[in-house]
């Protein structure tokens, strides 16, 4: 699986999780610029913008970590940038999901509310 597919098949599985979880899928791959949203989704509470990231083993670290600072302050403005341009007035979270994914199985963590404005 090229790192293209792998990327593919995590925000599948995410998507699929968070439909199970009741969310709302309101766009996937928004991008502004440079930048890009996985996904776009909704709760009765919030607007949900979720990164995903998928690896094939957690030798370097659980995928998450890797949803530094300066990628954080990207989604920020994407996020920003979505909310305008939609004329939404909403409250925003952001979420991260963590995929594992390899011949042993699937190995998903969904982290509410992983970091703020």
């Amino acid at each position: 699986m090229t790192e293209q597919e792998l990327g593919r098949f995590g925000e599948d599985c995410a998507t699929k999780h968070l439909r199970q979880k009741g969310f709302r899928i309101v766009e996937r791959n928004y991008r502004f610029l440079k930048e890009e949203i996985d996904i776009v989704a909704e709760t009765d509470e919030h607007l949900v913008i979720v990164e995903v990231k998928t690896r094939q083993t957690s030798e370097i670290g659980e995928p998450w970590r890797a949803v530094t600072k300066k990628k954080q302050r990207h989604i920020i403005r994407c996020a920003h940038q979505y909310v305008i341009e939609k004329d939404l007035d909403v409250n925003v979270r952001f979420d991260i999901i963590s995929i594992i994914h390899n011949s042993f199985g699937t190995q998903l963590e969904h982290i509410e509310d992983a970091f703020r404005t």
